[in-house]
């Protein structure tokens, strides 16, 4: 087999340049992992050498309000979320409680265009990788004779650490004082913190 640096196939290059139908694909590498793209059939699909063969992606419906997605840049990680807006109460609490643990697992963002029979024409391409970070919920408002229903939201970063991780400390004057009673370093650590721009001293 020869090496090649084509990372998008060039008969899909050329259905994209046409009018085109298009597949968004999101895997969450749980146990067991879950296959959902933005439609409404559930397809026969894959990620390249991450998905089995015989792998279906279910269909989670249109997808509304797209994230922008970034690649961790400088040490800064851009946090996105995925969520499903409309399930009735019952059927959101049945699905936290048989959820598996995501923290940590890897969510692999993807696209593929579909044929005149909306299945992939190839692999997906993987355009994003992840980390899920946790699981939030909500109940909007209910006006008149509106049902009630939930919102379920997965938090996913780039880069290698979880958002809701505790911060680090701040390094105080006292805590360097505890350390060497005569050292000034830290003084203007507090104002700093504050966002006042402190007058360092000149030695």
């Amino acid at each position: 087999m020869a090496y090649t640096l084509q990372y998008v196939p060039p008969d899909i290059i050329d259905a994209m340049r046409g009018s085109h139908t298009l597949g968004i694909f999101l895997r969450i590498d749980c146990a067991p992992a879950l296959h959902v793209w933005m439609g409404v059939n559930d397809i026969p699909a894959g990620f390249d050498s991450v998905d089995g063969d015989g792998t279906v992606y279910l269909g989670g419906g249109r997808l509304l309000n797209v994230p922008t997605l970034e690649v961790l840049i400088n040490g800064q990680a851009d946090s996105v979320e995925f969520g499903i807006a409309g399930i009735d109460p019952a059927t959101a609490q049945r699905v936290i409680d048989q959820m598996p643990e995501i923290r940590g697992c890897d969510v692999h963002v993807g696209i593929m265009t579909l044929d005149a029979y909306y299945q992939p024409m190839g692999p997906i391409v993987a355009l994003w990788l992840g980390v899920a970070s946790h699981i939030t919920d909500g109940i909007s408002p209910v006006t008149g004779n509106a049902t009630r229903s939930m919102t379920l939201s997965m938090a996913v970063l780039s880069g290698n650490g979880t958002r809701s991780r505790p911060s680090l400390s701040m390094w105080s004057s006292s805590h360097q004082k505890a350390l060497y009673p005569t050292d000034l370093f830290c003084d203007g650590t507090g104002r700093l913190a504050r966002g006042v721009a402190p007058a360092w001293p000149n030695y």
